[in-house]
Order: C-alpha cells, then sequence, then structure tokens
C-alpha cells in the first residue's frame, strides 16, 4: 500500500469514529467533564500515535536511502540499499539502484578507456627512455671509457667516479622502463612477472617473499594487467609508506578465480585518506569486474586482497613460460 493511502486511511477511521460517537449517544458537555476530557484525549493520542507509527514505517526506507546517497561510492560495487516500504519509497529506491549501475557501468567503461591510454601512453615513454635516453648514456659510458684511457693519472679517479655516475643512471633508466612497461609479463607471462617483482622490490630493508605458483587459472590479458598492476601498487606504498621490514606477495587459485594478496608488517593504514594509488587500484578492479579489500593485516601492517572472478568459458592452464 503506499503512502498516501496509510496515511490517508488512518485519519478516515478517526474521523469516522470520532463521527460516529458525536451522532450517538456520546454527548460533550458545558464545561467538559473530567472523564469526557479523558477520553477526548485518549482519542487524540491514539489517533497522533497511528499517524506517527505509519508516518515512521513509511518514511525509514527514504531515511536509509539518504544515508546510502551520502556514503554512495561507484568504486565499491554491490553497495546499494535494499528496495524496502511503500510504494513511493521502493519505486524511488530501485529508480536509485538502478541509476547507481548506469554510473557505475559508465565509469567503468570511461575508466578502461583512460587506463588503455595510459598504458599506451607508459609504452611510448619506456620505449623512448630505452632507445633514445639509454642509447644516450652508453654513448657516454663508451666515450667516458676512450678519455680514462688517455687522461693522466691524476684526473683518472674523477673520469672513474663519472663513469659509475653514468652507469648507476644508466641502470635507473632501465628499471623505470621496466617498471613503466612490464615486458617480462608479455614475455614469460603472470606468474614470472611477478616473483620478478617481489626480487624488484627486495632491497636493503625490506625483504619480499613470494608465492606465486605455476599452475593458475587462464586469465585473459586485461586481468592479468590488472593484478600486476595492483601488485606493484601495493609494493610501492609499502616501500614508500608502511615502514615495513618484510612483506608478502601471493597468488592463490580459488574454485571461482584468483586471489592476489600483498601484506606487510609496517605501520598500517592508519588515518590518512586514500591516496591516488589506492584509488588507482579500485579503478583498475573495477575495470575488470573484481573485488578489491584494503584492510589491516593480522597483528599489525595491510592487507591489499584482490579476488578476480575466473572468466566464464576457459579451463585452467597457464602459459609455457609461468612454469618456469
Amino acid at each position: 500500500m503506499s503512502l498516501f493511502w496509510r496515511i490517508f486511511s488512518l485519519n478516515a477511521a478517526g474521523l469516522v469514529a470520532a463521527t460516529a460517537l458525536l451522532l450517538g449517544p456520546v454527548t460533550v458537555s458545558t464545561p467538559v467533564l473530567p472523564g469526557e476530557a479523558l477520553i477526548l484525549l485518549g482519542g487524540l493520542a491514539v489517533l497522533l500515535a497511528g499517524n506517527a507509527i505509519v508516518l515512521r514505517m513509511g518514511l525509514t526506507p527514504l531515511h536509509r536511502l539518504g544515508r546510502a546517497m551520502a556514503t554512495a561510492d561507484l568504486l565499491v560495487p554491490g553497495a546499494r540499499p535494499p528496495v524496502a516500504g511503500p510504494a513511493e519509497a521502493a519505486e524511488l529506491i530501485a529508480t536509485y539502484n538502478t541509476m547507481l549501475d548506469r554510473l557505475q557501468a559508465e565509469r567503468a567503461a570511461g575508466a578502461g578507456r583512460a587506463l588503455h591510454a595510459q598504458e599506451r601512453e607508459r609504452h611510448r615513454i619506456a620505449r623512448e627512455l630505452h632507445d633514445e635516453v639509454g642509447q644516450t648514456f652508453t654513448a657516454v659510458l663508451l666515450q667516458l671509457k676512450r678519455v680514462a684511457d688517455r687522461v693522466p693519472g691524476d684526473l683518472r679517479e674523477e673520469v672513474s667516479l663519472a663513469q659509475e655516475a653514468t652507469r648507476a643512471g644508466l641502470d635507473e633508466i632501465r628499471r623505470i622502463a621496466r617498471r613503466l612497461r612490464p615486458g617480462v609479463l608479455e614475455e614469460l607471462g603472470l606468474a614470472s612477472a611477478l616473483r620478478s617483482l617481489a626480487a624488484e622490490f627486495t632491497h636493503h630493508g625490506l625483504t619480499v617473499h613470494h608465492h606465486v605458483p605455476g599452475d593458475l587459472p587462464a586469465l585473459a590479458p586485461e586481468a592479468e594487467l590488472v593484478i600486476y598492476r595492483v601488485a606493484q601498487e601495493g609494493l610501492t606504498n609499502t616501500a614508500r609508506h608502511s615502514a615495513a621490514d618484510r612483506a608478502e606477495l601471493s597468488l592463490s587459485p580459488l574454485p571461482d578465480g584468483v586471489e592476489l594478496l600483498v601484506r606487510d608488517n609496517g605501520t598500517g593504514l592508519g588515518t590518512a585518506p586514500e591516496g591516488a594509488g589506492i584509488r588507482g587500484m579500485r579503478e583498475r578492479a573495477l575495470l575488470i569486474g573484481a573485488e578489491i579489500h584494503i584492510e589491516p593485516a593480522p597483528g599489525r601492517g595491510t592487507d591489499v586482497r584482490l579476488h578476480i572472478p575466473a572468466p566464464t568459458g576457459h579451463g585452467h592452464g597457464a602459459r609455457a613460460g609461468d612454469r618456469a
């Protein structure tokens, strides 16, 4: 029953009852006697209480909808207020849920286009760093080597320092190019790329343990790229912000897909708002219909869990390179 008819029926019932009493044997004296006043006040209280109950029942779903609208986040799929209450409220909630679904689909499509454009730009920059800047540094190294063979002895140490600085710059450029364009992912597969990523982030003060089996369900290239980028961002946050000395990277097969876990023993999430890195991870997860949860780890630290559903119509298997 709609909210209008609920309130109308209750008010009509009260007015009909009051009219029946006035037309019947009940009379009101002048001045009003105490007993008559109590009866009138009791009837008024019953009518007001009935109106309050009906309004509360009718408006509670709208209050729930208001809270849902205030906390809605398109990066958190599935968070929808239940469709309940009078007809008008139920229709409004259903319309709101449909609008959220449409906005989420449009945002996922837009995020997909933006992320694909971002990956293309990453590949272009990585190629230019490797082919142009890298070759320039290599030529400088060769030139410095020729100079070192001809300079006086008192200058050789300075030339050697210049060689070391140039070589370090070349290594850094290559490292940046690898992070921009994960060639190992394209060439050897997801498992090998994740193992390489764990080795890359293992440095002084941080040890990354990995557990990535070779026998994983077959995943779409987009899903593999999302898994790699989320793992990369999770380890980057660990190295930069968590003050952790140990991290764990694992990819586990599940009956309905796979789950990526990046765990550290650092300082935890704290009260700081989510930054661009975490928002980017949520955008990528939304792109492939995955669920991502960022929460405190058991004991201390942070857990980043990414659950990727298995693609329909595909069997299990792995690339040849993943079994290496």
